[in-house]
Formats: structure tokens, sequence, C-alpha cells
């Protein structure tokens, strides 16, 4: 086979790449996925806070119910813990135990940005002392901080407890997570937690091929962007001929599976309402694809993501709910016909995600750039 290179591949235009990306999120039509199957096929969904995985599922999911998701973790088929970009994830059991152990070079680096206030840490012996407090019973960050800091007094107890957290694979483990229950943020190894081992880190050409199947057509730059890892290059090299190759408008190298989903950039795309630090902005070196330049950065603030609307497949607003209403912050005017299946998408989440209690629908005013 005649090998592709960047100057013959074919363009991609943006509303190719975002039809094709909201298909392998499941955004363009609802899936009739399990959850732990979608969340398995999303490689992760963003969990920095408890709510947005829920959110993120009804989106994506037909017949979902947020008890769905709780059951899987109160099972233990479906856990909380720090992987891709060194945020919190919820991850299937499966993908805990093996894309751990595949991020850990990152975690690795993590460390070595605390490592002068870990002076006269020995950071093997931090590992066995933190594995021994957890699985004796899980533990907060704070009682490790205090716990570490007993055995090294003039290290950052900060820092202690970011190094124990990057060495081991620690899991949230429940009520923590669970849709409508409480719990404060406790911690223990993940094989303790599922009663088994780590697996085998997986081979990189296995994870690159679930990062396209979920967020391709992407380049080298958007995988690494998407894990927090760096050196992916060679990876794709390895697989190029199994690879189809596209460049974007910009001359970019793009990768994608030969089969996977490119439907016509005049599909339409219906409206979602996405959580916090959804992975569908966050996973991209170019967001173009959803983001459009003018509206860059206006779904954070700081540190603080917002609840973010798609119309037509772009970022176009933001919403929030209060205590008797949701409202919609567009970035620009909708028309009549976007409003009402606007009103219609959030009407459809409130009854899957709040069944029986009663919220007004507002738009607020359009919110100038």
């Amino acid at each position: 086979m005649r090998k592709t290179t960047t100057s013959t591949a074919p363009v991609l235009d943006v509303r190719a790449l975002n039809r094709a990306t909201l298909a392998r999120q499941l955004l363009l039509e609802r899936s009739r996925r399990t959850a732990l199957d979608a969340v398995a096929h999303l490689v992760g969904l963003q969990a920095q806070n408890v709510r947005p995985p829920y959110y993120a599922l009804a989106a994506r999911l037909d017949g979902f119910t947020p008890g769905e998701l709780s059951a899987a973790m109160a099972a233990r088929e479906a856990v909380r813990i720090v992987t891709m970009r060194s945020t919190i994830h919820t991850h299937t059991a499966d993908d805990c135990l093996t894309l751990r152990p595949f991020v850990q070079p990152a975690r690795e680096r993590e460390i070595q940005v605390f490592r002068k206030r870990l002076t006269g840490v020995d950071l093997d012996r931090l590992a066995s002392i933190v594995r021994e407090l957890v699985e004796e019973e899980p533990r907060t960050m704070q009682q490790l901080r205090e716990a570490l800091s007993a055995r090294w007094p003039d290290a950052d107890p900060q820092a202690l407890a970011i190094a124990a957290r990057c060495r081991l694979p620690l899991v949230q483990v429940t009520p923590r997570g669970l849709w409508g229950e409480s719990g404060r943020v406790a911690l223990t190894t993940a094989e303790h937690w599922l009663g088994r081992s780590a697996g085998d880190t997986p081979d990189a050409k296995t994870v690159v091929r679930r990062c396209l199947a979920a967020f391709g057509p992407a380049s080298v730059k958007d995988m690494q962007t998407w894990a927090g890892l760096t050196r992916l290059r060679p990876v794709f090299e390895r697989l190029r001929p199994e690879l189809v190759v596209f460049r974007d408008e910009n001359g970019a190298e793009l990768f994608d599976l030969p089969d996977a989903p490119r439907p016509d950039p005049g599909t339409p795309a219906p409206p979602r309402f996405l959580p916090e630090f959804d992975n569908l902005l966050l996973s991209h070196a170019d967001r173009s694809r959803v983001v459009p330049p003018e509206h860059r950065g206006r779904n954070w603030q700081g540190n603080i993501a917002y609840r973010t609307l798609l119309v037509d497949g772009f970022l176009a607003g933001l919403w929030a709910l209060g205590d008797d209403a949701l409202v919609v912050e567009p970035f620009g005017e909708l028309g009549a016909r976007q409003r009402e299946e606007v009103v219609a998408e959030a009407e459809r989440m409130l009854a899957v995600l709040h069944p029986g209690a009663s919220y007004d629908i507002r738009f607020g005013t359009v919110r100038p750039a």
C-alpha cells in the first residue's frame, strides 16, 4: 500500500472534524450502550467533581439513569482515580488497573516538580508506608499528610501527599462519587479495593487505537494532550500502515482508524448540555473542532470550568442549575428553532437526572466576549 504523506493526505475541515469527533463521543446520536460500556469506549470520564460523569452520560446515552453508574461504582466495577493529565477520572475497573500504569511516567514527572520540597524523602519507603496505611483502612489526604509529616518533618506536607498519590494508584472509595449521596474523599489502593492486582501496562499501540476511537481523527499532539504524555510519535509511526491519514486546514497531520465514523459535515448535531471538565473540550491540542476561535477560553475562569452548551456541535454558551431554574447563557443570539431545541434538550436532561423536580428553564442575557 502506498504511504500517504502529509502533503497528499485529504483535508478535513473544521466541520468534518467536529462531526467525526461528536460521533466518537456519542454526542451526534445517543447510544444504547450501558453506562460501563460507554465509560470504557470513552476511555474514562472527567470526574473532578462528583456530578460531571452523570451529566456526561446523560448527554450521550439513551435510557441512562444515574442509578446505573452509581450501582457500578458501588459494585466496584467503576472507580474514581487520577489518570490522564493528573486529573480524576471515572474508569472501569479494568481500565483503572491498566491505564494508570500507562500514564505512570507522567506521574513520576509530576513528583519531580515537588522534589525540592521532599528533601530527605525515600520515595520507595514513602510508597510502602502509604500502601500499608490505606490498605489497613481508607485514609483522607489530610490523614496521609499528618502520618507522613510525622516521619519526614522537614518535608512539605502537601508535597508528601502528592508524592503518595503519584507513586500509588489510589482510588476514592464509595460512597464518594455516588449520585445523591455524600462522602468525604477517602483513599485506598486500586488493587486492594478491586481485589486483584494491576494488569500489565497496555501496549501503547492499543491505547492509541482506543484514543482514536473516542477522540479521532487526531494528531500526535492531540493524543499527548489527552494522555498528558510525551514522545508518542514513534508509536504512531509504527501504527501508520494500519491507519488512515488526513490533515486539517492548517496542514497538521491527523491519524484515524480506517473504519471509524466520519459523518458528512452537514449531519445535524442536536444541542447537548455538558458538565464542567468534559473531555470533549480538553482532549485535543487544537480545540477548534469544538471551540470556535471567538469563544476560546470562555468556558473557563482561572481554574474553574463552567458547564457548557453545544449548539450545532460547537461551544455556544454556558448553563447553570440553581434551586429552581436551569439558566442558559448563550454566547450569541439563538434562532427560534434553536431555542426550542435547547429547551427540549434541557427538559430531557432534567427528566433523566432530576425526575420529579420542578425547574424553570430560562435564557439569560447573551454573554459578551
